[in-house]
């Protein structure tokens, strides 16, 4: 408990400073909601799995990176990264030091409830996956299946599903409308981890191959 604590503790405080030092100020009330939202469900995530589940926790809690990992995933999880931090640099820059866009009222608000949605998708997923891991990788130690139930009996890949609510909510929220044309980078990347690691199971885990014929859609229902 006290390593997930830390470890939240860290995600926000480095949230904090790639949001409010670009801003220049710290009278942002969007962005003190979101932080709020994104600690409070991770937190909430973190008990409940610890509760529940404590070996998907500790799954959850490595690092993305390993020095077995394909050269492929690492540089596309090294990119998401970078971007990820870039982006709400961005949104700091154009939401509040510059003020190159703005969203309205209404708009902040369905930020929030899709952050929320995406918190609460990737609780589902949690309960129904408990081979959820951070790292594209078979447990042969944890006799690993294919699961295709729940939120994937609809989309491949609804972890990542999930993110786009993370991805459209977060700029509607701080405000910052430009952020959105960051999709058109975090997607392609999206993709391009969901091939890798659609090769590993392809080959890999019994029983996928029939999956992926039976469930068309990786991403979003009805599109790809």
């Amino acid at each position: 408990m006290a390593q997930k604590l830390f470890g939240q503790t860290f995600r926000l405080l480095l949230l904090w400073s790639l949001l409010f030092l670009p801003a220049g100020t710290w009278a942002w009330p969007q962005a003190w909601i979101f932080l709020g939202i994104f600690g409070g469900c991770g937190f909430a995530i973190g008990v409940w799995l610890l509760k529940t589940n404590p070996d998907l926790l500790a799954e959850r809690m490595k690092s993305p990176l390993s020095h077995d990992q394909a050269p492929r995933d690492r540089a596309v999880i090294i990119a998401m990264v970078l971007c990820f931090f870039a982006w709400f640099v961005f949104m700091g820059l154009d939401a509040r030091r510059f003020g190159w866009s703005h969203t309205p009222m209404w708009a902040q608000v369905l930020g929030a409830l899709l952050i929320i949605g995406a918190f609460c998708g990737w609780a589902q997923v949690l309960r129904t996956n408990h081979f959820a891991s951070v790292m594209i990788r078979l447990q042969k130690e944890r006799a690993q299946t294919v699961i295709s139930n729940g939120p994937y009996a609809v989309v491949r890949h609804p972890m990542y599903s999930y993110a786009l609510l993370l991805m459209v909510g977060a700029p509607l929220l701080l405000g910052s409308l430009w952020g959105l044309l960051w999709l058109a980078v975090f997607v392609p990347l999206l993709a391009l981890r969901i091939f890798g690691e659609e090769a590993m199971l392809m080959d890999g885990l019994a029983g996928y191959r029939d999956y992926a014929a039976q469930v068309r859609f990786r991403l979003v229902p009805g599109v790809w």
